[in-house]
């Protein structure tokens, strides 16, 4: 047997679409979700909204349960929380997050749930695919206790970062971008704000997620000799063009990248995805979060709320989606 669910589409670049699709009867081991909550991830989301993700990454770029291909038409999306309906006893009427596309049900293996903490709100745990980004990351810089470390970029994985970062003994945190607004998240993450004229200088290390030339020319220009700049930019297919005479040669600087996409190198063979997605979730315990979602729209709305995330229309760090039966 099957149900009738609803899902978004980007039927062309730019313009998208809610679709009826067929949802079997969960099987053995499998779950059948319905979805409180999706979460929009401004960055990369918009970029296959608009079209633009490079032909060479089409693999790279692909989410565990993606329907279509790149660049349309493409069923995408990473950031997803329901209840389980159907399936394994233990799971039954448990909030779960899924890395599954903007769906209003769903059936996957019991494997690709986690379940959501008693201590956290359904609604902030769509934020646990992006701190898993943010987990990654750290887990690339292995910061120091002491270290001052600048996070170029407040958008929604710099944020993160940031908010993690807070949370480390003796480190100096801060957290620079060229809106001015975002001097109040950064405040709420427990963080000191600047603009990138007025950031300091001298940081051990720098994360860079401004997605712009201009951010990661700054990052190097903070740092100290042989200091590193981690990479979390997704650029697209955008050329990136950096200016490396001065101090990147003499200062002996460093780009490093960055993606979720593998456990980081110095955790490998100790920690899996899902241990990696578990703890994502265990950090989002912490109501100082909440401030990173900053707009909710209806499931309905959002062929139309996509389209003014990609255009600027509507600014938004993680954009929260609601379904009908939250």
């Amino acid at each position: 047997m099957t149900r009738e669910a609803y899902a978004f589409w980007l039927d062309s670049p730019g313009r998208g679409a809610i679709r009826p699709v067929r949802v079997a009867d969960p099987g053995a081991d499998e779950v059948r979700v319905r979805t409180c909550y999706t979460g929009v991830s401004r960055g990369t989301e918009t970029l296959v909204f608009g079209g633009r993700v490079p032909p060479d990454q089409y693999a790279a770029m692909r989410a565990p349960f993606q329907e279509g291909d790149f660049p349309a038409p493409v069923k995408y999306g990473y950031l997803n929380v329901g209840v389980v309906e159907e399936g394994p006893e233990d799971l039954l009427g448990r909030s779960v997050f899924c890395l599954y596309p903007h769906q209003t049900e769903y059936v996957v293996p019991a494997s690709a749930v986690v379940p959501v903490p008693d201590g956290v709100p359904p609604a902030r745990a769509v934020l646990a695919g992006t701190v898993e980004t943010a987990v990654n990351a750290l887990w690339d810089a292995a910061p120091l206790v002491g270290d001052r470390v600048t996070v170029v970029g407040a958008g929604m994985v710099g944020c993160c970062v940031a908010a993690l970062l807070a949370r480390f003994p003796g480190v100096h945190v801060q957290l620079v971008d060229t809106d001015p607004g975002r001097a109040g998240i950064a405040g709420a993450l427990g963080v000191e704000f600047a603009a990138p004229d007025d950031a300091a200088g001298g940081r051990d290390l720098v994360v860079h997620a401004s997605a712009t030339a201009g951010g990661l020319q700054r990052s190097l220009e903070l740092l100290v000799p042989e200091g590193t700049v981690v990479e979390l930019s997704w650029y697209g297919d955008r050329p990136v063009e950096l200016s490396l005479g001065g101090s990147f040669h003499s200062g002996r600087l460093t780009i490093r990248g960055s993606q979720v996409g593998m456990v980081a190198p110095a955790r490998r063979g100790s920690r899996t995805y899902a241990d990696r997605l578990a703890l994502a979730l265990d950090l989002l315990d912490d109501p100082a979060f909440d401030a990173l979602i900053t707009g909710e729209s209806r499931f309905a709305e959002l062929p139309d709320v996509m389209s003014r995330l990609t255009s600027g229309d509507l600014p938004a760090l993680c954009h929260l989606i609601t379904y009908d039966g939250e």
